[in-house]
């Protein structure tokens, strides 16, 4: 008689990183037990060569359903769990979920939901209009179609795709030439910005109420019942806080200040959206936004935060990854009633755009008190560009401290001794690489003749 297999295999759809495997790791010698990690690829994607640690590797073309069965089939009997921590491959995810019925999950109609702020937004309405702005899908650049978003949404609004995460393409308008500039930007370019963070959604733009307020969010794990367990709330502060015309999350701390009827209020509207929205069994992203005394939804992801396992683990000692995993086996996640301290992670980008030409005081980070781990992603020489206009940071920091005060104080010093110089963001490096050497050339030309002379 054939032995039974062990279900045990926890499989990632599009990505793993080995911050979650130490993860697993960790909840595996605690609680002494064994996973195997199964990725699953599509074949169209060229793989990344930082995606490391995993045990299966299972490559297909997912847009044919019947290689997604094959390739799955020799697994269905090991399969614990299955889950997608990628923004830009969640439609992925709702492809393979059809080929594995007996693992709990959202349903394919949730994800699309989430993961479309259109959709999201007609969602939300539904169940609770006062807790969504104003807003409206975009369709061309006529003056027509303009007029009517004006008249729909009002100016000053927000204007940014559907589906792309991270505020790439996020922008404020004030006026009828901004927004007509704007779209002219996005409708030209967001075809290729989908393109390369590998989406497979028509690309969509909408507008949305700019609303002013302190923006927050919080990761809840959800249930098959629809019971919904909450993370710490973090406070989201964005560029345009600190000066920047931009709107990607410059800072984020976690635990926040903030008192606990606030708290309270803050998880009831996060659970209105995450039951508008039909999630189950998963980990739920919510945007919210404080407006004096009310909390507004500015959207929901079916997914884990960005970087919310490092600050919840520094802070909290929330196991992220394996509480990804619970709710979907499914199991109570563990969250501990009081943090141990205080955790803020930085994404800073330079002050205008251009090529770097200079940076200071990005090392001097490590002395910090606070300091964690950094991530540099540009150096003297690459180009600076605005998430606005789908650039990336210069680098990303994590810290932590046990003293709210003294983390406080170290953002500030970061704050002060970090410098980023732009040159002239016409010039490529290799131009002004070229133009320099011409320079020099040129002068010792002219003291030779000078010599001679």
């Amino acid at each position: 008689m054939e032995q039974k297999k062990k279900k045990n295999i926890i499989a990632y759809v599009m990505n793993f990183s080995p911050r979650m495997r130490e993860d697993i790791r960790s909840y595996e010698k605690r609680h002494d037990k064994e996973y195997r990690v199964m990725l699953l690829w599509d074949s169209k994607v060229k793989r990344a060569d930082r995606i490391k640690g995993y045990d299966i590797l299972v490559e297909c073309d997912f847009s044919k359903p019947h290689k997604l069965a094959e390739a799955l089939m020799p697994y269905q009997n090991e399969l614990l769990a299955i889950t997608c921590r990628s923004e830009a491959n969640i439609s992925r995810f709702a492809q393979v979920l059809p080929h594995v019925p007996y693992l709990r999950s959202a349903t394919t109609e949730s994800l699309r939901w989430a993961t479309d702020k259109y959709e999201m937004r007609k969602r939300l309405k539904l169940f609770d209009a006062k807790n969504t702005p104003r807003f409206t899908w975009i369709k061309n650049n006529t003056q027509k179609e303009r007029a009517r978003v004006v008249e729909k949404v009002q100016f000053p609004m927000i204007v940014k795709p559907a589906n792309l995460a991270g505020s790439l393409f996020v922008t404020i308008c004030y006026h009828e030439d901004e927004l007509e500039k704007t779209l002219r930007t996005l409708f030209r370019r967001l075809k290729r910005a989908y393109e390369n963070d590998t989406r497979t959604e028509v690309p969509k733009i909408i507008a949305e109420e700019y609303m002013e307020g302190d923006l927050y969010s919080i990761d809840s794990y959800v249930n098959g019942r629809g019971d919904v367990y909450h993370c710490p709330l973090v406070r989201q502060k964005t560029a345009r806080e600190i000066g920047h015309d931009d709107f990607y999350n410059y800072l984020q701390i976690t635990p926040t200040a903030l008192k606990q009827a606030t708290v309270e209020k803050a998880r009831a509207v996060a659970e209105t959206a995450v039951h508008a929205l039909g999630l189950r069994n998963t980990t739920a992203h919510v945007e919210l936004m404080k407006v004096d005394d009310d909390w507004k939804v500015i959207e929901i992801g079916p997914r884990c935060g960005g970087a919310r396992d490092v600050l919840h683990k520094l802070s909290c000692d929330i196991n992220h990854t394996m509480n990804d995993i619970a709710v979907r086996i499914p199991r109570k996640p563990v969250i501990p009633k009081k943090c141990k301290g205080y955790a803020a992670y930085m994404k800073y980008f330079a002050s205008k755009e251009g090529i770097i030409s200079e940076t200071k005081g990005i090392k001097k980070i490590e002395s910090l008190d606070s300091f964690h781990k950094i991530t540099v992603n540009k150096k003297v020489g690459d180009r600076s560009v605005f998430a606005r206009n789908g650039g990336r940071s210069v680098f990303n920091l994590f810290l932590y401290n046990e003293d709210r005060s003294k983390l406080l104080a170290d953002i500030r010093r970061i704050e002060q001794m970090v410098d980023v110089k732009v040159g002239n963001g016409r010039v490529s490096t290799g131009v002004a690489k070229k133009s320099l050497k011409k320079k020099v050339a040129s002068k010792k030309v002219a003291k030779k003749t000078v010599k001679k002379k």
